[in-house]
């Protein structure tokens, strides 16, 4: 699955906000997710994100 900055990735679990979308800041080795419910941003590894990912959508 290839991630771009920018897309909408649905993960397995909600975020405490109750949202269990996140937007995708930057990639790499390590993703940076800003959820799109309170706009907390996290620092994530990539095989975490590829293994809780359920869908992803672009947003352009």
């Amino acid at each position: 699955m290839e991630y771009n900055v920018g897309d909408i990735i649905k993960m397995k679990k909600p975020h405490p906000c109750g949202s269990s979308e996140w937007e995708i800041l930057r990639t790499g080795a390590d993703f940076r997710l800003k959820c799109t419910g309170c706009g907390h941003q996290i620092m994530i590894a990539r095989r975490l994100v590829e293994k809780n990912t359920r869908g992803i959508r672009n947003n352009k």
